[in-house]
């Protein structure tokens, strides 16, 4: 009896609900266009669905997938199979192409079974109020989110066409473990795209919506396989599928081949992530105010920048790098064989200094994804390794000496500051050559004196290093005595200068493009002018000279050129090797995070072996 009286009530209701909405649009449109109202409180010019985005290596392979939550490649309703749309139509909505969003007999049989239930087991949605709700909405189960995707489908219907909305349709559907739209789906769960789908796996895949959690098939095969016999079942029974080739379909096996998301070189990835931010900051006009002094205008910078970059990596961008994925390998290979199993960190930078491209990084012997990056976010002293930028180059810059001018390797003592040469020597006069290659400390510092140390710092402010400041003027920075000192990036970065005199920051992103091509974001550097030809000509003779009889023996091999500088702190904290060859600066940093003593592997100069693997192969 309550059931029946039921059936009365929701007979009696739909009627009145229908003469409600035509009073209500008649007084409505008596006061204020519908249509105006509707286009203000639910603007609906666009429908943006979130797409994964892609960062490739030089090669054009892919290095990394990028989403931000939601797994989605979007496909042209061209590109889609014509049997999968039909196949939603007909399981999903028949009335697709004639109702304008809503189809009130849905709605009707879903009261009737809701109300038998006391719940709320079915919508009656369209296709279209599907959409809605996977674009705008949620998917609780009220009778106020049902409202709301009844006027979103409204709106869509008006300012879409049917193609555009089932095109949309069949890109935002949920299928399941982290797979939104059928491309991503086709390709999670079949590892092939779309297109290479055969009917039964089509239909095996559209069985997964209608419940994500009930069918996933992963959790619960057997369901899924049931559900997309019923579905071919349905096609069948409106005439869309011959019984023959249903018959086929059911008994044809589903074979999962489940594909990983792609997230290789890490330390490289991370990397790029930052760098992707500096470049729209500087892009977007943030950049001043991410470095202003007022703490308030920095975090709203930061929020928006935020936002840009999300927004950015939610409209499956392609982020185009230089990274040379053979060498990123053989670079890391390098680090963890001579560095051994131990707490003994490394990191390295190779740059092509021809382009400033940064092709190749790591951040540590094991690093993990997104964790600390010692190659651009540790910053340690330099030791030895900032003679060429603060030293040599800058006196010969301003004198024009050669590099077989005498000056004084013996002791030195200024205002208590008495420091020592590494053997603990004193050498009388020696000329530049030997001072530089031998890394005599006591040398160094009467050249920063003679070139003065305001001039010598003012080269050294061209290359932008990040923790350096008005502390560190003082005379023991000539050998490497900073405050903070530079990360690997910065000062592999700075000795690019000493191929061609010029600098320019070494970039790892080359352009970012839409799913058009068309390029979004590019650097736009230029290139400044640091060192004379004379002097670059003199200081790579210096450089040479300290691989073929000084400090860094062991780094030569033959090639057309070759030369750097080797670095160490006090009590051998930290070991740099930084050089040049033909094509490529690299930079290899060994220390411990907790900087201590590494007298143990000095002997050993793994630094010096690790740059030398890694230019070899790069030459």
């Amino acid at each position: 009896m309550r059931k029946c009286l039921g059936y009365i009530t929701i007979s009696l209701l739909v009627p009145v609900l229908i003469l409600f909405i035509f009073l209500s649009y008649q007084e409505w449109s008596l006061a204020q266009s519908p249509y105006h109202v509707l286009d203000e409180r639910i603007p609906i010019d666009s429908v943006e669905l979130s797409q994964t985005s892609y960062m490739k290596a030089a090669n054009g392979k892919v290095i990394s997938e990028i989403s931000t939550g939601e797994k989605r490649t979007y496909l042209k309703l061209e590109d889609i199979p014509l049997f999968l749309e039909n196949l939603f139509i007909v399981t999903e909505d028949q009335k697709f192409y004639d109702h304008a969003g809503v189809d009130l007999s849905g709605i009707s049989r879903a009261l009737l079974i809701n109300s038998q239930n006391k719940t709320i087991e079915q919508g009656g949605s369209t296709i279209t109020q599907q959409l809605a709700r996977n674009a705008y909405l949620s998917h609780d189960r009220t009778y106020n989110r049902k409202l709301s995707e009844t006027l979103y489908a409204y709106q869509l219907e008006r300012k879409k066409s049917k193609p555009e909305i089932m095109e949309l349709y069949l890109n935002a559907i949920y299928f399941s473990n982290g797979a939104y739209g059928i491309e991503a789906a086709s390709q999670y769960y079949f590892s092939k795209p779309t297109g290479e789908l055969s009917k039964a796996e089509l239909a095996f895949l559209a069985a997964i919506p209608n419940n994500p959690e009930n069918y996933n098939p992963l959790k619960h095969f057997d369901e899924t396989k049931k559900r997309q016999e019923r579905l071919l079942k349905q096609m069948v029974a409106e005439g869309d599928l011959e019984q023959t080739e249903y018959e086929k379909l059911i008994k044809t096996t589903i074979k999962l081949d489940l594909s990983t998301s792609v997230d290789l070189y890490p330390d490289y990835v991370t990397y790029v992530h930052q760098e992707l931010k500096n470049l729209v900051a500087s892009s977007e006009g943030l950049t001043k105010s991410l470095q202003s002094p007022d703490v308030d205008i920095r975090q709203q910078a930061e929020v928006e920048l935020n936002k840009k970059v999300e927004k950015l990596l939610n409209s499956g961008v392609t982020i185009h790098t230089a990274l040379d994925t053979k060498l990123q390998t053989q670079s890391k290979t390098a680090v963890q064989s001579k560095i051994g199993v131990n707490d003994i960190e490394g990191a390295l930078v190779v740059i092509q200094h021809h382009t400033h491209e940064l092709v190749s990084l790591i951040g540590g012997k094991d690093y993990k994804k997104n964790s600390f990056n010692r190659a651009y976010q540790s910053y340690r002293q330099p030791g030895s390794a900032i003679k060429p930028l603060l030293d040599y180059a800058p006196y010969i810059e301003e004198t024009g000496a050669d590099i077989n001018q005498l000056v004084s390797g013996a002791s030195y003592c200024s205002n208590s500051y008495c420091p020592k040469n590494y053997s603990g020597d004193s050498y009388g006069m020696v000329t530049l050559r030997t001072a530089f290659a031998q890394s005599y400390n006591t040398p160094a510092i009467r050249l920063f004196e003679k070139t003065g140390m305001e001039t010598s710092f003012k080269y050294l402010e061209a290359f932008d290093f990040k923790k350096v400041s008005k502390k560190d003027h003082h005379t023991s920075s000539a050998i490497g005595g900073f405050e903070y000192g530079m990360s690997p990036l910065e000062l592999t970065n700075a000795y690019t200068s000493f191929n061609d005199g010029n600098y320019q920051p070494a970039r790892a992103i080359i352009k970012v493009t839409d799913q058009k091509g068309e390029v979004l974001y590019k650097w736009n550097d230029n290139s400044k002018e640091i060192w004379n030809k004379s002097t670059v000509a003199k200081m790579r003779q210096l450089l040479h000279e300290t691989t073929l009889s000084g400090t860094a023996r062991k780094a030569y091999f033959p090639t057309d050129y070759i030369g750097g500088k080797t670095g160490t702190t006090n009590d051998v904290k930290d070991m740099w090797f930084v050089g040049l060859t033909a094509n490529y600066t690299t930079g290899v940093w060994i220390g411990r995070d907790k900087p201590s003593n590494l007298q143990s592997i000095y002997s050993h100069t793994p630094h010096v072996l690790i740059w030398k693997d890694i230019s070899q192969t790069a030459e």
